[in-house]
């Protein structure tokens, strides 16, 4: 280990990894779509693109905050799909400078997640931004999803996509 700071280099090679593809997603997602669900306890289309484009600023308060509450995290609402794009570009890079030089011993520290004040999970920096990434992903998915129902080229992720390309 160097200087303590090994951690934030793999979050930083994980959320690379990640970007293009979620931001290949949010810029095919049309505006005319935003209030689009498949079902009507499911999430909107809109719901569900402001989500991905906001988990790198989520994490980003994870790196230099003890906590999020709920009731006090403040929401940013795009207007557009430009603004979703916009907003995913500004949370990465955010999330990358907070990263950058965080040391191991830092990202060991507690991190709670809150609403209204009561706690409902609590655990190490580095476990919430792993499941943060992780619950990134499962929700880019989901969108992936909702794209396919909807006749939107689904981008290639990990690989040639029914839309691009074949295996």
């Amino acid at each position: 280990m160097t200087n303590g700071l090994t951690l934030h280099r793999e979050f930083l090679k994980e959320l690379e990894a990640e970007a293009t593809a979620s931001r290949r997603c949010l810029e095919r997602i049309p505006e005319k779509l935003f209030d689009w669900k498949p079902h009507e306890r499911s999430m909107s289309m809109y719901s569900l693109s402001q989500m991905v484009a906001d988990f790198p600023r989520w994490i980003k308060y994870i790196v230099e905050t003890p906590e999020i509450d709920f009731a006090t995290y403040p929401q940013i609402q795009p207007k557009t799909t430009s603004d979703l794009v916009k907003l995913f570009d500004d949370n990465l890079k955010g999330v990358k400078a907070a990263l950058e030089h965080v040391s191991d011993e830092a990202l060991s520290e507690p991190f709670s997640l809150k609403n209204n004040g009561k706690v409902l999970m609590s655990s190490p920096k580095k476990e919430s931004i792993s499941s943060s990434i992780n619950h990134l992903v499962h929700h880019r998915g989901q969108l992936t999803v909702y794209m396919r129902l909807n006749n939107i080229p689904v981008p290639s992720i990990y690989g040639p996509s029914a839309d691009e390309g074949s295996f």
